[in-house]
């Protein structure tokens, strides 16, 4: 049986990726079989997609980060063929093949089911950034967070992790702020459950302080670099950010008295190696009490495989707002 995917690879010849046709042969080895019917195209594909993004460990590869899907074939007893499932993590995109593929196997132990009230587009639509979302706000609220505390701001918002948290919070009860660099965006923002929107400049400003004004009772960060030593100087007292990424760069300045003068939090999200529990908990979760409101209404672009790699070029340029899917089958 032959399948379409998306290869990247790395040769003596150089670098490429396009769309290709593949034999069945060249699946690895795993315990289940899926038919891909959705995926989702994130920042860490589009670095997948270029020679220096450094995210693929072998080559070739099948990025995407995440898929949705109808079981095949099982050699696992808790899958039969026909039931719609959910994989992500695992490293599946940079060293397991992964999304962009008509065709996936993977080791048993990576495959969720999918949760009664999401369907597979849906899930598609939440995927690794929404997982992100939902992981970063139960951090939060199991150190402590609650809507009567005050504002909650989200940076990266028009983002896929962002845009996520956004409504999740705000379906929640929560004030929500959002910090974009995209000043036409902030009717979408709001559309969203934002109250206030702030600009990146706003919120990646350099300070000689330490301390500036406590503004904020939380926040979800996947921007990182100067934005989260904003963030850091401007939390209240024993307030925490949930920090999940660094496309704002990797170098934090900032001091060791928010952290011993105001007991500010910062809590790391990584949503690749969650586990087994935590990702059955927050798949649960997200077709649940995390369910955003208009969930559909948050996919931007709906694509099939040849759309993939403008995709992939249009999330590089930071040109993405909400969620792109990808339509397998």
């Amino acid at each position: 049986m032959s399948y379409r995917a998306y290869v990247v690879d790395r040769t003596d010849k150089g670098f490429s990726a396009g769309l290709t046709v593949l034999d069945e042969s060249a699946l690895p080895l795993g315990d289940v079989t899926i038919r891909v019917e959705w995926s989702s195209v994130n920042y860490k594909d589009g670095l997948a997609s270029t020679p220096d993004g450094k995210v693929v460990r072998s080559y070739p590869m099948v990025p995407g980060i995440d898929l949705a899907g109808t079981v095949e074939r099982s050699t696992d007893a808790r899958y039969e063929p026909g039931m719609a499932v959910v994989v992500m993590g695992n490293d599946i995109g940079t060293a397991h093949p992964g999304g962009f593929a008509e065709l996936a196997r993977v080791p048993g132990d990576w495959v969720i089911p999918l949760p009664q009230g999401l369907t597979a587009r849906e899930a598609m639509a939440l995927g690794t950034a929404g997982f992100t979302a939902a992981l970063s706000i139960e951090r939060l609220e199991q150190f402590g967070l609650r809507p009567e505390q005050g504002p909650v701001i989200v940076t990266g918002a028009t983002g896929g992790v962002g845009s996520t948290a956004v409504s999740m919070l705000a379906g929640r009860g929560y004030t929500v702020a959002a910090s974009t660099g995209k000043a036409s965006e902030g009717d979408y923002l709001r559309e969203l459950g934002a109250s206030e929107i702030l600009s990146r400049e706003e919120v990646s400003a350099a300070s000689e302080k330490s301390l500036d004004r406590e503004r904020w009772a939380g926040a979800v960060d996947p921007v990182g670099g100067a934005t989260t030593a904003y963030l850091v100087r401007t939390m209240k007292y024993g307030a925490s950010i949930a920090l999940s990424g660094n496309t704002g760069g990797v170098a934090l300045a900032t001091t060791v008295f928010p952290f011993i003068l105001r007991s500010v939090n910062l809590l790391g999200i990584e949503a690749v190696h969650a586990g087994r529990a935590t990702n059955l908990r927050i798949w649960q979760r997200m077709a649940n009490d995390l369910k955003p409101h208009g969930l559909i209404d948050s996919i931007a672009v709906e694509t099939d495989l040849d759309g993939v790699p403008a995709a992939l070029e249009q999330i590089l340029r930071g040109a993405m707002r909400g969620r792109t899917v990808v339509r397998l089958s």
